[in-house]
């Protein structure tokens, strides 16, 4: 891993008291993905599937929720597995006309709710949607990644190489998915820069989470994001200070060892305790501190910035840019949950999706 490491300057920018803007509100059904289709602004809003559970996948309109891209692929079916949803994850709208939606159901020993001792296969697709009309195009279920251990959690995809980059905590690795081949790399494995050691237990408003088995949350690489022009993928785990990027050049090249990987990684700030990451088409990278209820941002020259402080900014989970210069994020509020605090529900109901301008 390259030893750059840039001096950061916290500063409060302009925007720092920018007010929230509620776009939409979903009752006791918990947002977690967020993304945008930049070139006409349409909002899509996912959902685990938690009870009360609704829809899997939403489009937002007019701060009302529709099922998407139907229906019927959001009625709860694990039957049907390959043509219904069945805990969606995260999602991706790319520059070519397609929303990603990752299907993402860990099995029990990889996932970041805690290792219940259960070693069944947890279930993983990615499927394609055409956003033009509405439309399935493919469904991927990536050949070769061990679903014993994997916990994929967010998805970026690069158009230019036609990969996807997964973060997977259960494995402490990135995924790299050949979207012509449906076949899998792991790499950066148990890596300084994709495990939480040292670790360090997650206090926010007070409270650790810490579980009623005395188990802390913790999570291995996470949070990514990839530059509008493909360049650079960053990421970093919940439990660690640090953000790291590295070149797409690198994780696309096979044949580089992991070593020769591993060395092409940078470290660009220290940003404390986040969750999502988005990058903007100026190349800064915002991400949600839950212990500040603050929206951040690291820009080009490596300084951290504030963008939003708000007391309704309880972790932030998912972001998405549009091309209106606003910022669209969750609040999925997991902190507060039941498990984190003695069965205590603490959740200030509804959840909620907010924006805020950009600078």
């Amino acid at each position: 891993m390259k030893k750059i490491f840039l001096t950061v300057l916290i500063s409060s920018a302009a925007f720092a008291q920018n007010k929230l803007e509620e776009v939409a509100s979903f009752g006791k059904n918990q947002p977690i993905g967020v993304t945008v289709e930049t070139a006409t602004n349409r909002l899509f809003v996912s959902f685990p599937h938690n009870e009360p559970f609704l829809y899997g996948l939403t489009e937002i309109k007019n701060g009302v929720r529709e099922p998407y891209p139907d229906t019927s692929w959001n009625q709860y079916n694990p039957e049907a597995y390959n043509s219904h949803f069945y805990n969606v994850q995260d999602l991706y709208a790319d520059d070519k006309g397609y929303l990603w939606m990752l299907d993402s159901k860990p099995s029990g020993a990889a996932s970041v709710f805690g290792d219940d001792g259960k070693k069944e296969e947890g279930k993983f697709k990615l499927v394609k949607i055409k956003l033009a009309n509405n439309t399935v195009e493919r469904i991927y279920h990536f050949s070769g990644l061990n679903k014993v251990k994997s916990g994929l959690n967010d998805i970026r995809v690069d158009t230019d190489k036609n990969l996807a980059y997964l973060s997977d905590p259960g494995q402490a690795a990135i995924i790299v998915l050949n979207l012509e081949t449906d076949t899998i790399r792991v790499v950066l494995e148990k890596k300084y820069s994709t495990t939480i050691e040292p670790a360090f237990v997650l206090e926010i408003e007070g409270v650790k989470m810490i579980d009623e088995k005395g188990n802390p949350f913790k999570s291995n690489v996470n949070g990514i994001a990839l530059t509008k022009d493909n360049k650079y993928f960053y990421y970093k785990p919940i439990n660690k200070n640090e953000l790291f990027r590295i070149e797409t050049k690198y994780l696309a090249d096979a044949s580089l060892s992991e070593k020769e990987l591993n060395g092409k990684v940078e470290r660009i700030a220290n940003t404390g305790v986040t969750h999502g990451l988005v990058c903007d088409k100026k190349g800064n990278v915002y991400f949600g501190s839950s212990p500040e209820h603050s929206i951040k941002y690291v820009s080009p020259d490596g300084k951290v910035h504030t963008l939003v402080t708000d007391d309704r900014i309880i972790w932030p989970d998912s972001f998405g840019v549009g091309s209106n210069n606003y910022l669209y994020f969750s609040c999925a509020q997991l902190n507060r949950i039941p498990k984190w605090n003695n069965g205590t529900d603490r959740v200030d109901y509804p959840f909620r999706v907010f924006r805020v301008k950009m600078p």
